[in-house]
């Protein structure tokens, strides 16, 4: 296919999304304001240059690998930056885990460096006397955390604290800044993890050329960001829908992100909403889902808002219209893989058809196949196959997933979708989702949805169980509010779905649980729930 984009030979993306800002004259610009203020873009490559040089008398070298374990911040900011522009590969890990996750990414990574924040060195210190690689650490501190003296064997980076202004010509004295280290658009960039909702995470090893290809694709051309956008988002940037959505794309044109390192909820996000104003809210069913059912959802004012996305899971119907009649705002749903960086199918601002996925982005090719391969007519469920310019190159070490899902252009995932004659396309879970119940196919979110507009589930899963005669059963999983009799409401649910599924269709038993197991990019963890029937 012919790309609608074709990003230079030589491409560093520290380069496309903060040097360029500083040369297009947009340096003293507030690109992102975070829990300690707001910073400049020529602040943020000040930030970025001190770390690159960190970097540098830590040994690291160009295409090796660096750890980001922070909160957002503009702390994470400057560290991916200050990575990439030395030429080195950026491997972006939730800051939360456990030194036994720790540990195994260590030996999985082998990173020269991790970057880790001062509230997880304790992990880290402990995680390195278990891991083969002997990395070194580069801690950050957090607001009024004047670091570690030396009970750290990291080398300490200078804390940001709320009582002092960073220096902006940079505590490290870079005179006439740091030059770019050359890079090829091939060459690897960042690590994401896969998103799957079983087994363990895949790093997949994404390109300079696959950053800059969505973010001009998607980004501005199909969702228009411009720099007088301001971006919050739900998921946190070591997710690679937010590194986009809410880092890669506001900065490719001179725009602000919000960034905050609490915990996102409901009240959180109305506060953040109501005090900063941001025009694009980047989100994820489960927190729309709570914004809808908060107590005072009706009363708050998000006027600011051009639109918001959601991507990440399956976006119900009866929770679109729920969002749109209390928000007015537009709900755009897409789908995007870590194997092609972000979205390329997407509703659009003013093109919505609810239940579906949307279109796919210009500059990207869907097919819907059989499992030999065969292209099937519309209307068919089949699984999903896409090209275009933001493929990965691999996952690494897992040469056979990587033979089965990289296929010449294409990436063929486990997604199962239908498109209609207009290009609309609807979700239909993973193939490893969909259920064969007494001979007919069974599609998850379709009783997902339905269980929904039960006025007192809060949220609802459902898989396939295998019972004692080896056939395989529905069983839904539902979240609801405090005090709910779970006995009564699992009965009630089930009456509920009888009266609107098909009798096949409807949950053999519904379990009330009070939280869902999430995997470790937020996702419900279908894997896990089968282990609890």
């Amino acid at each position: 296919m012919q790309d609608v984009y074709d990003p230079p030979e030589q491409l560093n993306i520290a380069d496309l999304f903060l040097e360029e800002r500083i040369h297009a004259g947009h340096g003293d610009r507030v690109a992102i304001v975070d829990d300690d203020g707001e910073w400049t873009y020529a602040q943020v490559r000040q930030i970025a240059h001190d770390f690159s040089r960190v970097l540098l008398r830590l040994g690291v070298c160009q295409e090796q690998r660096v750890i980001v374990a922070l909160p957002d911040s503009v702390a994470f900011a400057g560290a991916i930056f200050g990575v990439l522009k030395i030429g080195g590969v950026v491997v972006m890990v939730n800051p939360a885990f456990a030194r036994e996750q720790v540990a195994a990414l260590l030996d999985y990574v082998r990173p020269t460096v991790a970057v880790i924040h001062s509230s997880v060195l304790a992990a880290y210190e402990a995680a390195l006397g278990d891991a083969e690689n002997p990395a070194e650490l580069l801690v950050v501190g957090g607001p009024g955390d004047h670091g570690h003296e030396d009970e750290s064997e990291g080398e300490e980076w200078p804390v940001f604290e709320e009582e002092r202004e960073l220096d902006p010509e940079g505590f490290l004295e870079i005179p006439g800044g740091l030059p770019t280290t050359p890079t090829h658009r091939d060459d690897p960039a960042i690590w994401l993890f896969s998103g799957g909702t079983t087994g363990r995470p895949k790093a997949v090893v994404q390109t300079h050329r696959s950053f800059a290809y969505t973010t001009e694709c998607y980004g501005r051309r199909v969702l228009g960001y411009n720099e007088n956008d301001t971006t919050l988002s739900v998921p946190k940037l070591f997710f690679g829908y937010a590194t986009g959505s809410n880092l890669f794309f506001p900065f490719s044109v001179g725009g602000k992100a919000i960034l905050f390192a609490e915990k996102p909820t409901a009240d959180v996000l109305f506060e953040k909403i109501a005090r900063h104003r941001p025009t694009i809210l980047i989100n994820v069913p489960t927190l729309i889902n709570r914004m809808v059912a908060h107590a005072d959802a009706a009363s708050q004012d998000l006027s600011c808002l051009r639109f918001a996305t959601s991507a990440g899971e399956a976006l119900p119907v009866p929770l679109y219209h729920r969002w749109r009649e209390l928000f007015e705002v537009d709900l755009l749903d897409g789908l995007g893989t870590a194997e092609m960086w972000h979205v390329f199918v997407t509703n659009r601002p003013g093109d919505v058809k609810p239940g579906t996925l949307g279109r796919v982005v210009e500059g990207f090719e869907i097919c819907v196949r059989d499992d030999e391969g065969r292209d099937l007519p519309d209307g068919e469920v089949g699984r999903l196959w896409v090209r275009g310019g933001a493929r990965a190159i691999c996952y690494w070490q897992n040469m056979d997933k990587t033979q089965d899902a990289f296929r010449g252009e294409w990436f063929v995932g486990g997604d199962l979708v239908c498109r209609d004659a207009n290009g609309y396309l609807t979700y239909c879970g993973r193939g490893d989702d969909v259920l064969k119940v007494a001979g007919k196919w069974l599609v998850p979110s379709e009783v997902e949805s339905c269980l929904l507009e039960h006025a007192d589930v809060r949220e609802c899963a459902v898989v396939g169980v295998t019972d004692d005669d080896g056939l395989m059963k529905p069983y839904a999983f539902v979240l609801a509010d405090e005090g709910t009799d779970a006995e009564a409401l699992a009965g009630d649910v089930k009456r509920f779905s009888l009266e609107r599924l098909e009798p096949y269709k409807h949950p053999r038993r519904v379990i009330v649980l009070e939280a869902f197991p999430r995997t470790h990019l937020g996702k419900v963890d279908r894997g896990q729930l089968k282990t609890m029937v």
